[in-house]
């Protein structure tokens, strides 16, 4: 007898050989930077005890410093040495029916992705990346929470271009394959599949022959297009990943906008200021010992002064020019973290890539997209503009994927930052035309929602309504100790201390009833517009939810798409005759709920009528 044939192995991809030396690299200069962090009390209690002189003093700096330096260099070999042996064991196979991803030294493991199961092939670059030329590719599975994304890291550009066109051909001839079979197995079915095919080719045809918009570039392209043809010393040549029909960028105007509308960070920033400037004095106190004590005193005898009054100012004026100047700064990053911003239609997938130093891209199949998100925060609804993204299922992130993502990654796929309201239908025409049937007969929230939203949202939700209670209270408190320490009840040093704070703190808590009193306005506004734009509509194929407020939000999902839907109430919501209806659909990991408060109890029933299966149907 014969031996029966065995199958050629598979052959292995290794990741790029810059996985050894920039992860190094990487690594070590995280550990330098936290044992200096170490250190850095160690030497300022010496400097405390000993001056900046002295020979014992400059032993010790010297051997904590030679310490440190040896101890980087141990790191180092020691991370070097398990990159070499990780380089060797990490690989990944494509075979005929799933993507395997083998890595491990001692403790070896495999992940098998059929690719029936992929949903999106995304990919992202840190700037020391992108100057190489290569990339962390990351496979999303419809796993969501259950599931982890699948991370290839330091793969070259050419390698995750190459990647991403296999994976989608092999899922689409799986596809083809089960669909033939299906058709083979079921005459019946043919009729319902050439109708479904029908209907898939009209929506290409749809988006082949939409008008692309105008060309539109802005300031910061032109570097985004110098990255794409320099590539990186690695990146190899570009591949084919299929043809676009449809694609846009950002205007310079809409890329102003969008970097002056997400300075998020500068908070942070003067968080980290803050404490810094902690730190100084507080090192400055060691260093001045007993001495401090006096400086003290003699800065609160100062503060009385008039002096102090205009130095305050000054120094108030300061900040403020300080965090202009941070905001300024924090703009001008997420103009940057946009530049290069494209969306497109390729094929039967959306693309969307931006990034100038930092780059991402991000990719799903259309039959993947959960929702579309038109959302309008307060700076947004005064320029009449929103952000347009896209929800889908997430796979959960691992720890080195999860750190390489920004915001725009963090809220689905974000297709448009900043653009105007009236373009909205023309940009999902083109590039989801799936989502053109979307209804149009909005039904409001309950009459009775306004009182009750200006009771929730301005008394039991107000940050301004308890802000001015404890600022009352605070107020109340202080007087009475006043009142006690003028009738004797403390000692001279404390009654003069407590002088000192009334004058301060009684200033401070008429500044906090303002700030109050305005928070409180705006949170009787935001209850206003709420009741008044919070709607919700469905039709045969969709249905549609908008929360109005200072900011608004309206999210659209196929109704195919909604895992469940239910209703509640609370007892007072019953005596208004009113509900709250949930929708869940699988976009984000554990499911996202789309909720709306406070609809007549008529059109909630109604809705879960539309729900029941066949309530669709005209």
């Amino acid at each position: 007898m014969t031996a029966p044939t065995q199958a050629a192995p598979l052959p292995r991809h290794h990741v790029h050989h810059s996985y050894i030396w920039l992860e190094s690299v990487r690594t070590i200069l995280i550990i330098a930077v936290c044992v200096m962090v170490a250190n850095f009390s160690t030497i300022a209690g010496l400097v405390a005890e000993e001056g900046f002189g002295g020979a014992e003093a400059g032993l010790i700096m010297a051997i904590v410093g030679g310490g440190t330096l040896l101890l980087i260099l141990v790191v180092f070999g020691i991370v070097a040495a398990t990159r070499v042996l990780g380089y060797k064991h990490l690989y990944f196979t494509v075979g005929p029916d799933e993507f395997t991803l083998c890595s491990g030294i001692f403790n070896k493991q495999k992940v098998h992705v059929p690719y029936q199961r992929v949903q999106s092939v995304d990919q992202r670059a840190t700037l020391i990346q992108r100057i190489f030329g290569v990339c962390t590719v990351s496979i999303d599975t419809a796993g969501g929470a259950a599931n982890k994304a699948v991370v290839v890291p330091y793969l070259t550009k050419a390698q995750a271009e190459w990647l991403r066109a296999e994976l989608y051909n092999r899922k689409n001839a799986l596809a083809a394959q089960a669909a033939a079979a299906a058709v083979a197995a079921a005459p019946a079915a043919q009729s319902a599949i050439a109708g479904a095919t029908a209907m898939a080719q009209g929506a290409a045809t749809f988006v082949e022959g939409a008008q692309l918009p105008a060309a539109s570039g802005n300031v910061l392209d032109m570097g985004a297009d110098a990255w794409n043809q320099v590539g990186g010393v690695f990146a190899g040549p570009a591949q084919d990943t299929g043809r676009v029909s449809y694609e846009y960028g950002l205007t310079n105007k809409e890329l102003f906008l969008a970097g002056l509308s997400n300075t998020t960070s500068v908070g942070l920033i003067f968080a980290g200021l803050i404490v810094g400037v902690l730190q100084i004095v507080g090192f400055v106190f060691d260093v001045m010992g007993d001495a401090a004590n006096g400086a003290v005193e003699s800065a609160m005898m100062f503060a009385g002064s008039q002096a102090a009054a205009y130095i305050i100012g000054a120094v108030s004026a300061g900040v403020i020019a300080l965090v202009l100047v941070l905001w300024l700064i924090s703009a001008l990053g997420s103009c940057i973290g946009y530049g290069g911003f494209k969306a497109r239609r390729r094929n039967n997938r959306i693309e969307v890539e931006y990034g100038l130093l930092q780059h991402t891209f991000q990719g799903v199949d259309v039959d993947r997209v959960q929702s579309v998100v038109v959302k309008q925060s307060f700076i947004r609804r005064l320029f009449g503009f929103c952000e347009l993204s896209l929800g889908k299922i997430d796979a959960a992130q691992d720890s080195d994927a999860s750190n390489q993502k920004n915001t725009l990654a963090q809220q689905g796929i974000v297709i448009h930052p900043f653009v105007k309201m009236n373009r909205v239908p023309a940009l999902l025409a083109g590039l989801v035309p799936e989502f053109a049937d979307l209804p149009q007969e909005a039904k409001p929230v309950a009459k009775v929602a306004l009182r009750r939203a200006l009771i929730r949202r301005g008394v039991i939700q107000g940050g301004g309504f308890w802000l001015a209670v404890v600022s009352l209270l605070c107020m109340i408190g202080l007087k009475l100790m006043v009142s006690a320490a003028e009738a004797g009840a403390f000692e001279v040093e404390d009654a003069l201390a407590l002088a000192m704070v009334n004058s301060f703190g009684g200033g401070l808590l008429l500044v906090l009833l303002v700030l109050s009193a305005l928070l409180f306005i705006i949170d009787i506004i935001g209850a206003v517009l709420w009741a008044r734009e919070s709607s919700f509509a469905y039709n045969r194929r969709f249905m549609q939810v908008s929360n109005g407020g200072l900011s608004r939000e309206t999210v659209s999902f196929p109704r195919q798409k909604i895992q469940f839907g239910c209703t509640r109430s609370n007892p007072l919501q019953r005596r208004a005759g009113t509900d709250t209806i949930l929708a869940t659909t699988a976009a984000g990991s554990g499911g996202t709920t789309t909720a709306l408060i406070d609809v007549p109890h008529a059109e909630a029933m109604a809705w879960l009528d539309w729900l029941k299966p066949g309530g669709n149907r005209p």
